[in-house]
């Protein structure tokens, strides 16, 4: 099919985005909210998990070092005895594989009541004071055996020890204290914490990004849905626009005219049919685009669909149409707008010129004596979102016709005219044979 249309010079291009409206931002709003939302979601469990992983990473180099100074101290005391004079013997105390390695090691013996050191390792300095001394020395007395402490040694720094007994008979007499810096692994503990935090900060980044994509693709429909129904609105607007002007000047000339009424009538009976006609060809078109509806293909007479087609334009006169016999498969009514909106574009934009409308057995051609379009302008005013002011419908009835003649196998194309003015081709495929 061939379909002529004026020219026009509206300067945005059919790539251009369509402005987003009310309902658009707020779905925008919303993708954002979900972003905002699964990354705080994450956030808030990356933390937890960060949380229970520092405490039970704290708790695990304390018992391994609470472990090490007891198990360090319970050996070396077992090394420790006393002679038959009563003399406490450290003999086998420096010869212990336990002693090498450990950060501070010493012996204590009771005397008078106060604990005095009988030996040091590396110096008296690694041992706590004499007041720290009392202190571990009244807990062992206490508690009767191997005890754990924090205490300053001399130099002030804070060690884990753990003391053990000694017995001399019945009575604790002297003890064996063996102390950790927990400083190397106090700082081990603070570069896993850091890691953690750096970490969860780059997963929570990583989820945001992912969630802000998925969110994206998950609203895809609905704005797929929100441009669906702004173009079907604005296909609706085109196609009632002239039937309604022409059934307001039927009813309107009747009911002027003397005794014009009855004819009246009867041509806005007509016009009401064929809007029914049109509504139905729009839902039918919205049906198809959501994927609710297989497109109809039946047997027709192509040319007499377009013989009735312009016969129910407002003003036919201006229109000749030449066909010969053909037949294709085809949905009836959308065949129809298709040609419907061809044949009224020509009119539009053809400057008032004759509109010729002819049938093969390639498809339908429309042809206009008007200004023509610009080899530029051609494609661009195929595309369904070149609507808005000084359009005219131009972009929404070419770009219906193209789509009509897609979904039937074929295509629609505009060209200039040979001596002037544009050519509006519908091509459709031959009827297949089956």
């Amino acid at each position: 099919m061939k379909l002529m249309i004026g020219r026009r010079t509206r300067p945005d291009g059919p790539n251009k985005s369509t402005p987003a409206t009310p309902a658009v931002a707020r779905l925008h709003r919303a993708r954002w909210l979900t972003t905002l939302l699964f990354a705080a979601t994450t956030a808030a469990c990356l933390v937890v998990l960060a949380a229970v992983a520092v405490h039970t990473d704290a708790q695990s180099r304390t018992h391994r070092v609470d472990d090490d100074v007891t198990h360090r101290a319970d050996g070396l005391a077992r090394t420790i005895y006393y002679d038959d004079q009563g003399r406490l013997r450290l003999d086998g105390l420096t010869d212990d594989s336990l002693a090498d390695g450990v950060d501070a090691l010493g012996v204590v013996q009771n005397q008078s009541g106060t604990p005095a050191v009988r030996y040091a390792k590396p110096s008296n300095a690694a041992l706590p004071d004499q007041a720290g001394l009392n202190d571990i020395w009244q807990t062992l007395q206490h508690d009767q055996e191997t005890v754990l402490v924090t205490a300053p040694n001399s130099d002030g720094t804070d060690y884990r020890w753990a003391a053990t007994p000694i017995y001399q008979g019945d009575k604790i007499d002297a003890a064996v204290l063996v102390g950790s810096d927990p400083a190397r692994s106090q700082a081990d503990h603070r570069k896993l914490t850091e890691w953690l935090a750096a970490g969860c900060a780059a997963l929570v980044l990583v989820a945001a990004a992912v969630g802000h994509l998925l969110s994206g693709r998950s609203m895809r429909p609905a704005l797929r849905g929100l441009e669906q129904q702004e173009q079907f609105l604005a296909e609706a607007a085109h196609e009632l626009r002239t039937p309604l002007t022409a059934l307001r000047l039927v009813v309107e000339n009747g009911g002027s005219a003397e005794g014009g009424a009855p004819a009246a009538l009867d041509e806005a009976v007509r016009r009401v049919d064929r809007m029914g006609r049109l509504v139905t060809g729009l839902l039918s078109r919205a049906r198809i685009e959501a994927g609710m509806q297989e497109v109809e293909h039946t047997p027709l007479r192509l040319d007499q669909l377009v013989e009735q087609t312009v016969a129910e334009l407002p003003d036919p006169a201006g229109i000749t149409v030449d066909t010969e016999p053909v037949v294709v498969d085809g949905d009836p009514e959308l065949l129809s707008q298709a040609v419907r909106n061809l044949v009224e574009n020509a009119l539009r934009h053809g400057g008032g010129t004759p509109v010729e409308v002819a049938v093969t057995a390639a498809g339908v051609a429309v042809r206009d004596h008007g200004p023509g379009v610009q080899a530029e302008d051609r494609e661009r005013l195929f595309d369904r979102r070149v609507t808005g002011a000084g359009s005219s419908g131009t972009g929404t009835g070419l770009a219906i016709a193209r789509w009509v003649a897609e979904l039937h196998g074929g295509t629609a194309q505009l060209t200039d005219a040979p001596g002037g003015g544009a050519l509006a081709e519908l091509l459709l495929p031959p009827r297949s044979s089956g």
